[in-house]
C-alpha cells in the first residue's frame, strides 16, 4: 500500500511543478484562459499530492515526513501567492526565491531521505 502512495505522490510532484510553471507563463504571456484551466489541474494535484502524502504520513509517522508535509503545505501557499499576486500584477520576486528554497528542501527530504 505504501509503495501505491509513493509512486502517484512522486509523480505527482514533478508534474504539479511543470503544470504551475506552464500556468505562470501561460498568464504572463497573455493566455488567461489557457492558464486558469492549466492552474484548475494544478489544482486537482495539489489534492493528489495531499493524499498520497497523508497516505504515506499514516503507513510511516516519521519526524522527517510531518516536517516535509508542513514544508510542502508552505510550498503551496506559496503557489498559490504568487499565482495570486501574478494576476493582481503585483510584484512577486521574493516569493520566487521562498518558492525555489520550499522547493528544494521539499525535494530534499522527499528523495534524500534527510
Amino acid at each position: 500500500m505504501y509503495s501505491i502512495f509513493y509512486e502517484s505522490h512522486a509523480g505527482s510532484w514533478a508534474i504539479l511543478i511543470l503544470l504551475f510553471l506552464a500556468s505562470y507563463f501561460l498568464f504572463r504571456w497573455g493566455k488567461q484562459k489557457a492558464s486558469k484551466i492549466v492552474y484548475m489541474i494544478v489544482r486537482l494535484f495539489y489534492i493528489i499530492m495531499l493524499v498520497s502524502g497523508v497516505g504515506m504520513l499514516f503507513n510511516n509517522m516519521q519526524l522527517s515526513f510531518i516536517i516535509k508535509g508542513v514544508l510542502a503545505i508552505m510550498l503551496i501557499g506559496i503557489m498559490e501567492v504568487i499565482m495570486g499576486r501574478t494576476k493582481r500584477k503585483e510584484l512577486t520576486g521574493s516569493f520566487w526565491i521562498v518558492f525555489a528554497v520550499l522547493l528544494a528542501v521539499v525535494v530534499a527530504l522527499g528523495y534524500l531521505k534527510l
